[in-house]
């Protein structure tokens, strides 16, 4: 598997880099300068030529050192066994020599390391055994060979460690910068799914209404057909029974369209699916047009309202949830009250109210539940739900999250808002507002 490309470099990365290379290969310079200049001023010109040639040489080299830099990242290998080997004839180029030995070793292969490497101990070799050697007024010994090649594979030795750390580091930031990225797509097409799963359940659960008010109109519309003996009043107050029951069918079946319409196209119901399929042949008792009777599909369970609430408390408060419920900030500041909000309003604060239980069960179990209702028609239901939050949270269960996701969805299909977090108190807070329209 080959290794992944380095990063680039910022400016000042490369910047610093360089003048790293630099000063080292600078006070090398200095220093060998120093050792190889004639402590007397006696020494024939000739001596004091060839010494000042060997240090220009090694300037010289040091130079064409940091010139190869540019290319270490594009020939790796290459580059750092030539500026090792500039190191045989020069001083001021074993800072180049280490930088790209430090940038080969980050791709971490031992090949490359093992030939650069000779390269650095040849260089040594040389330098120590034969170039110092033949200059003149240097002197060499078997101690000192021996304690500079040493050294020198000690340098070599660091560089390689210190580009195997940055290599591993480089790849373990690549890693986690992919598991996050992976994380993140992961976690929107959950929050995609889990709205797709709530407009999905909203349209179930409208299907009980408007089949239970188209049914109802189907109903007495048929008393008027065939039912001649009945009174003006008898007849005034069927009609009057049709047209609320068409009048709440038309409400729930635009609330339904504008609440599953996608974003673009399409949701889950479409105006022509409604109409032909379910209404024409289903609701109001019409054989098909082929001849075939459809099978009669089982009658989905009636969908619960805030009517329930105190049904769903008691199944709570079984399972050792206690919730206080305030209704102090409804119109009769009892239960009674909770017969007061329309179906769908009613349905929708109900599934909080639902799901908010199940997460404190889930997440803080055991802990009471303050809950309260305010509103009236004409302005806003507002739901507030508070718990406090445990010192030692449960693990999350499978799909955690997603449960609120589908919340504030619901919420904003609904024409509200819905917040949740930990307030000031500590409490886990649940917050929603929801358009209540008047009769």
């Amino acid at each position: 598997m080959p290794a992944p490309a380095p990063p680039p470099l910022r400016p000042w990365s490369r910047v610093w880099r360089y003048l790293v290379v630099i000063a080292v290969g600078l006070i090398t310079w200095i220093a060998v300068t120093a050792d190889l200049m004639p402590q007397d001023d006696g020494a024939p010109d000739e001596v004091v030529g060839r010494l000042g040639a060997a240090i220009v040489l090694d300037l010289v080299l040091g130079v064409i050192g940091v010139a190869l830099l540019p290319l270490r990242r594009r020939y790796p290998t290459t580059v750092a066994s030539a500026t090792a080997a500039l190191t045989a004839f020069s001083g001021a180029a074993i800072g180049a020599a280490g930088l790209s030995a430090v940038s080969m070793s980050t791709h971490r292969r031992w090949r490359p390391v093992i030939v650069t490497g000779v390269a650095w101990l040849v260089a040594g070799v040389i330098y120590e055994g034969v170039y110092r050697p033949s200059l003149p007024g240097t002197e060499s010994s078997t101690v000192y060979f021996a304690l500079a090649g040493s050294l020198a594979l000690v340098v070599y030795a660091a560089c390689v460690a210190t580009g195997f750390y940055i290599g591993a580091r480089r790849e373990l930031l690549d890693t986690l910068r992919e598991r996050a990225e992976t994380a993140e797509r992961e976690q929107s097409l959950k929050a995609d799914a889990a709205r797709e799963a709530e407009r999905t359940r909203i349209a179930r659960e409208m299907h009980d209404v408007l089949a239970h008010r188209i049914s109802l109109v189907a109903m007495h519309a048929g008393a008027l057909t065939y039912r001649t003996d009945l009174t003006q009043t008898e007849t005034a107050q069927t009609a009057q029974i049709i047209q609320d029951n068409a009048h709440r069918a038309l409400v729930e079946l635009r609330q339904v369209l504008g609440v599953l319409r996608a974003d673009g196209g399409a949701g889950p119901l479409a105006p022509g699916s409604l109409g032909q399929g379910s209404l024409d042949q289903g609701s109001l008792g019409q054989a098909p047009h082929d001849g075939a009777r459809p099978e009669p599909a089982p009658p989905e369970p009636p969908q619960p309202s805030l009517r329930e609430l105190p049904a769903l408390l008691a199944e709570n408060a079984e399972a050792g949830t206690v919730v206080h419920l305030d209704l102090t900030g409804l119109a009769a500041g009892d239960a009674d009250a909770l017969a007061l909000p329309p179906v769908t309003l009613s349905r929708t604060a109900f599934r909080i109210v639902q799901e908010v239980l199940t997460n404190a069960r889930k997440h803080a179990p055991g802990t009471p539940v303050t809950l309260r209702l305010a509103g009236a028609p004409g302005h806003d239901l507002h739901l507030e739900a508070r718990n406090p939050v445990p010192e030692v949270v449960p693990a999350a269960a499978p799909g955690a999250g997603m449960g609120l996701t589908g919340l504030e969805e619901r919420a904003t299909l609904a024409g509200g808002t819905l917040t949740h977090g930990v307030d000031a108190a500590g409490r886990f807070a649940v917050t929603a507002t929801l358009p209540w329209d008047e009769r």
